[in-house]
């Protein structure tokens, strides 16, 4: 079985938090990134942190910061692009990304997420709301090297929307379960972060 790397995304701005790097907020006694780099790393054989600005603020980590290579931050798609261009550079033949401000999600996404891959090597994470319906997270997904300069024409070329290049490669889903909670809960607002560390009481 060939090699995933992680990426962490935290390029995001986080204007609901009022600026600067949700990953850095604390729950509890751990940093949002401090969970999932526990939860990402033994999954796969290496890590990189994809962010923006100054890398220093993300020295103590000891992992290759990659920075987007587009201007003028594109979205999450500019961060999958950077860390499959780092994994090319490393000879690994795919990247999973995870969201630096979703703390909780399964031990055993990797796994899954290649199991469920499609016919080009993609998979994106799903999960159920209360009322049933399936929704994907398209910043928790398997990306191929090979699709790296595919992606990088896309985004050239205007495409912001994840889905909307998954669905053109026929990527898999993997659904997870929601119990005692949704693992894709993320963190965007101050509230979120009241509600993470209550969430943590349950894990």
């Amino acid at each position: 079985m060939t090699e995933v790397a992680g990426v962490i995304l935290a390029g995001g701005q986080a204007t609901r938090m009022g600026g600067g790097d949700k990953g850095l907020l604390r729950v509890r006694d751990l940093r949002l990134i401090d969970h999932v780099i526990a939860r990402l790393a033994p999954q796969c054989a290496r890590l990189a942190i994809n962010a923006n600005g100054d890398p220093a603020r993300f020295a103590e980590f000891a992992l290759p910061v990659l920075p987007d290579s587009l201007p003028e931050y594109p979205g999450p798609l500019a961060g999958v692009l950077a860390g499959l261009d780092w994994a090319a550079a490393e000879g690994v033949d795919a990247i999973v990304t995870a969201a630096a401000d979703t703390p909780f999600f399964p031990h055993d996404l990797v796994a899954r997420l290649r199991a469920a891959a499609g016919p080009d090597g993609l998979a994106l994470a799903g999960s159920r709301d209360a009322a049933g319906k399936l929704w994907r997270h398209p910043t928790f997904g398997l990306w191929p090297v090979a699709l790296r300069e595919d992606l990088r024409d896309a985004l050239k070329g205007g495409l912001r929307k994840i889905v909307l290049w998954t669905d053109a490669h026929q990527a898999g889903l993997a659904e997870f379960p929601t119990g005692p909670f949704d693992p894709f809960f993320n963190v965007n607002t101050p509230e979120d972060v009241a509600r993470a560390e209550h969430l943590s009481e349950l894990l």
